[in-house]
């Protein structure tokens, strides 16, 4: 890459986020190194300025963006010069392209294109009668006359001109202006228009809410359009994007038509150059827009779940019973130790059929006291409700936890190649019930170990591009894993292969070195392994604890080259650095400037002082059990009105998702988030939020649960204005993509929510 291209990057990217070109400068020659984003965000904030994560991924992939286009370009002036086409001003035209689009523009009349109708045209010399009409210099029926040639296939005048609309159509769908200024009226005044197949009207019944609908494809909700590409996918929905018609012909008319005798043969070709050509074109560029904006709202909703997800609070280490619940088939159970070593596995029947309640109590109590529990982890699934009620009237020890567990993605776990290898004598059963119970020790050690798409904390996660999810997801569970820190000692390859500068295949080394020749004694000990070298050392280090190791700041985030600072701290105050960790009153003496240099500047400094503090700290939260209201075991149960606690297990852009100990999650739609208006539900909630509910709808034959967490649910709304609400929607009822939803969008456009609350209302008051 030449200085100067890059310097062009750096200054481009620094005007689009707000972030000095000189500190772009720095983060592009980091990641040149293969340093990764925690490593930079975390150890080299004096080189960046302390940039985030999030402004470190948006550098690094506007950079990846701008090296495509670069590469893109240079493909296009190769070609333009294997052409002989490349002057002076189309060279300069091609170098000075900001965007993708732009470029492809500009290459488009010189692209090699199959047989066109214009180049047909062209073939039969009537090139020259299309570049008269279009400077409207002739009169065109007269001239016409001179380009009939019935070798090359023109009988009369009539097929010339036909032949030169074609070409004037190529010309016009071509030009650079009228493409710029269509694809602007595309991207702010285009509609999504939605129609159901013929014949399809009973087959496509869950996208009802799209038989007919307009909505401006600028606003539209990335579930929405993700909802009406899968009902197309499905082959029950039809759906275009075009603004108004007659608005695009303006554009092209007001360029290219003049009044005189060539003015409707240029008409002509102006309405046919966009009708066959420039309109499929653009309406097929802002689709693929659309959709990589749908999959990137998307994604990020998807990633912010699953990073409240993975960062839940850990009980810790406990010595844990969990069961896996079941009615037929019993409860799965395990014994875990304070490590998550499974030491024992059994089932109990303590419901119907075989109810053997006094057996399986007998076995709980009998396993409490032999492992010493501390807590007892239930997964949430079926019987789940039933089999904490039986637990919790058993008589245990208070001070025994019971805790109930959401265990989305345990099944995916338990039959995975990861589970068979940890556990290769344990059936499928047993392995599941290891799994609610070690995620409930520590959600994040676990969870690394499923899918993300398996969660279920994502929103047609199966409809976005998978790599641009994949990566996504990845990035999430990365950064989550460095901010917390991971024991060497203890950790899964799993978990290990998401350290900064480690990977799988490593993390495996990393497992079988600790296996062979016991526990790494320092981080020094790192080193032996195969292909540990010092670059890995170097992004690794920091995020790696040996809780047992000589030196107390290897347990600590302090990475190792910062051990000297800290050596010197602790010499100046004639102590030792284990001193300076537990007094705090020798902290206090510390005068941070004097120990920056050339490397170590105040941000990194303060880092280790916090560190010194408290070595390892843990960012995640202290753990808080969910009790769910007594006696509310099943939908069976539900009555509207009722007041009940949950925990959030799901954002999306309509509302959340909240689990009230029913076995079915209910929606909080979001104009019932919050008294005040929400434009984002993330800004209210998050997964794994202890809320308070009210019940507002039961649907018990569809098992779809409304709910509010407003002040008062029941309450009229507020009539939109006259006139504000005209989506061209359908109406009524509820999105059928999720579960007891309502169809989403801004409260003012909700048509039937005066009706629906009014028709809740006179329920309740019955």
């Amino acid at each position: 890459m030449s200085t100067e291209l890059a310097s062009r990057w750096y200054s481009q990217i620094s005007k689009e986020i707000n972030v000095p070109a000189h500190a772009i400068k720095i983060v592009a020659e980091l990641l040149e190194e293969d340093c990764t984003i925690p490593f930079i965000a975390r150890y080299r904030k004096e080189k960046t300025g302390s940039l985030n994560e999030v402004q470190l991924g948006q550098i690094r992939d506007r950079l990846e963006k701008l090296r495509e286009l670069d590469k893109r370009r240079e493909s296009i002036i190769a070609s333009l010069e294997k052409q002989g086409k490349l002057t002076p001003e189309l060279m300069g035209a091609v170098v000075s392209a900001a965007t993708l689009a732009e470029l492809e523009d500009i290459y488009l009349p010189y692209r090699p294109k199959r047989k066109t109708r214009a180049g047909i045209a062209r073939e039969k010399g009537l090139e020259p009668l299309a570049l008269q009409i279009l400077a409207h210099q002739i009169n065109p029926d007269e001239v016409a006359q001179k380009f009939i040639n019935a070798e090359l296939g023109v009988e009369n005048a009539d097929q010339a001109l036909a032949g030169a609309r074609d070409i004037i159509a190529e010309v016009i769908s071509e030009d650079l202006q009228c493409r710029r200024d269509v694809r602007e009226l595309f991207q702010n005044e285009g509609l999504v228009q939605t129609k159901v197949l013929k014949g399809k009207e009973q087959d496509g019944q869950k996208f009802r809410d799209y038989f007919d609908w307009k909505e401006p494809v600028k606003s539209i909700p990335s579930h929405r359009m993700l909802a009406i590409r899968r009902g197309e996918k499905e082959e029950i929905l039809s759906f275009s994007v075009e603004p108004a018609e007659e608005t695009a012909q303006a554009i092209l008319r007001k360029k290219f038509v003049k009044s005189g005798p060539c003015a409707e043969q240029v008409t002509l070709a102006a309405e046919d150059g966009y009708n066959r050509l420039l309109k499929p074109s653009l309406e097929t560029e802002i689709r693929i827009e659309s959709k990589m904006k749908a999959d990137t709202e998307a994604i990020r909703i998807f990633s912010e779940n699953l990073r409240k997800l993975l960062l839940s609070a850990p009980l810790g280490q406990k010595n844990v019973l969990a069961l896996d619940p079941g009615f037929r088939t019993g409860c799965k159970l395990v014994c875990l130790d304070r490590q998550g070593k499974l030491l024992y596995n059994d089932v109990i029947y303590p419901h119907e059929p075989k109810k053997d309640r006094n057996g399986s109590a007998e076995a709980l109590k009998k396993l409490c006291e032999q492992y010493r529990i501390d807590a007892i982890a239930i997964g949430n699934g079926t019987a789940g409700r039933e089999t904490e009620s039986f637990v919790k009237s058993i008589g245990l020890s208070k001070r025994i936890q019971i805790i109930v567990v959401n265990e989305s993605g345990a099944s995916v776990y338990s039959a995975s190649e990861t589970a068979i290898e940890e556990f290769p004598n344990h059936d499928i059963t047993v392995r599941g019930a290891v799994s609610i119970g070690r995620r409930l020790m520590d959600p994040l050690a676990e969870l690394v170990k499923v899918d993300p798409k398996s969660i279920g904390v994502g929103q047609y996660q199966h409809d976005v591009e998978q790599q641009e999810l994949k990566k996504g997801l990845d990035e999430v569970v990365s950064s989550c894993v460095n901010a917390v820190g991971v024991e060497v000692n203890t950790a899964s390859k799993e978990l290990l292969s998401y350290v900064s500068g480690i990977g799988p295949a490593l993390a495996r080394s990393i497992v079988e070195h600790r296996n062979q020749h016991g526990p790494f004694k320092d981080r020094n000990d790192l080193m032996a392994v195969n292909r540990f070298g010092e670059k890995v050392f170097q992004q690794a280090a920091g995020f790696l604890r040996i809780h047992e190791s000589n030196n107390p700041l290897d347990a600590s985030s302090v990475h190792p080259e910062s051990y000297p600072v800290v050596d010197q701290m602790a010499k100046d105050l004639g102590c030792s650095v284990k001193d300076l960790i537990s007094s705090a009153e020798l902290r206090s003496k510390l005068d941070l400037n004097k120990y920056v240099n050339d490397n170590t500047g105040l941000p990194t400094l303060g880092d280790i002082l916090k560190e010194l503090e408290k070595p390892g700290r843990d960012p995640r939260e202290h753990f808080e059990a969910i009790n769910f209201a007594e006696g509310i075991h099943s939908i069976q149960d539900l009555q509207t009105g009722m007041k009940l606690p949950g925990v959030v297990t799901n954002v999306t852009a309509f509302g959340a998702f909240v689990d009230i100990g029913v076995h079915q999650d209910g929606l909080v739609h979001i104009s019932h988030l919050s008294d005040q208006f929400v434009k984002d539900p993330a800004a209210v909630v998050s997964v794994g939020q202890k809320v308070n509910v009210t019940v507002t709808e039961v649907d018990k034959e569809r098992k779809r649960i409304g709910l509010s967490m407003k002040t008062n649910p029941f309450e009229a709304a507020v009539p939109a204005k006259p006139g504000a609400a005209k989506s061209g929607r359908t109406s009524g009822g509820k999105n059928p993509h999720h579960k007891g939803q309502p169809k989403n969008s801004p409260p003012k456009k909700e048509p039937s929510m005066e009706d629906k609350l009014a028709m809740l209302l006179n329920k309740y008051r019955k």
